[in-house]
């Protein structure tokens, strides 16, 4: 019988953009894969905010079956991370798309934004949340070669916006939260999906989060920035599938 296919979405804007990966046909029965499932992070859709960073992983990985694949993007591969150590019996792999270890700039960790960036994007959410989303999204595939498609994508795609209260909690852990050291406790075969241009998670930061993680695997996609899944979902899915029947 196969693992459980179980992908995490990013901040913002839910599951809708990995609807992409799920229902594609690789996961329709193109290779020894089931469909996958996407768990909803706490405070999207119906999904209770839990406003601890930890006590959030743990629930969710307390919805998994053991030995669950477990496929996280961006926000999502930080709380995939926290859940591969935590409770190690509940993954059998570990996908980390556009992952990092910390998603700010601490001392010894250079490939990340500064705090003060993160802070005034912050101001503009709570100040103006419609006017800041499509500056998001427009802004981590600069660098794709297929940006404004990608952007218009993603953006359509998007599910309805969760409440303040959410995104404020995702800001903040993007903020405080430092996986450096939990990092090299994975046991989780890992593999690193990461675009070469990405400017919110730079390739730098995938290259020292892999290295962290014993045995991890890195795939660099040219051309591409922070949702590879969109930009170029063929070589994506081929990737994906070769990890996953390994």
């Amino acid at each position: 019988m196969n693992a459980p296919l179980v992908f995490l979405p990013g901040w913002c804007l839910g599951r809708g953009p990995l609807n992409a990966v799920t229902q594609s046909d690789f996961l329709q029965g193109a290779f020894n894969a089931p469909n996958g499932e996407i768990f909803d992070l706490p405070g999207y859709r119906d999904a209770p905010l839990i406003s601890d960073f930890y006590a959030a992983a743990d629930a969710i990985a307390a919805r998994l079956p053991d030995g669950s694949t477990l496929v996280g993007w961006s926000l999502g591969a930080q709380l995939a991370i926290a859940i591969a150590v935590r409770r190690p019996a509940k993954v059998g792999k570990l996908v980390l798309i556009a992952g990092t270890a910390s998603f700010v700039q601490r001392d010894g960790w250079p490939h990340a934004m500064p705090a003060e960036t993160l802070a005034e994007f912050a101001a503009g959410v709570t100040a103006d949340i419609d006017a800041m989303l499509p500056r998001f999204v427009g802004g981590f595939n600069r660098g794709d070669a297929r940006a404004r498609a990608v952007t218009l994508e993603l953006l359509q795609l998007a599910d309805p916006r969760p409440a303040a209260a959410t995104l404020d909690t995702g800001l903040n852990w993007l903020r405080d939260v430092d996986l450096r050291p939990l990092a090299p406790k994975i046991t989780a075969p890992t593999l690193l999906i990461h675009g070469a241009n990405d400017p919110l998670m730079p390739l730098a930061a995938a290259e020292a989060l892999a290295a962290l993680i014993p045995g991890a695997e890195l795939t660099i996609f040219a051309d591409c920035a922070h949702a590879p899944f969109i930009s170029q979902p063929a070589a994506f899915n081929a990737r994906l599938s070769q990890f996953l029947n390994a």
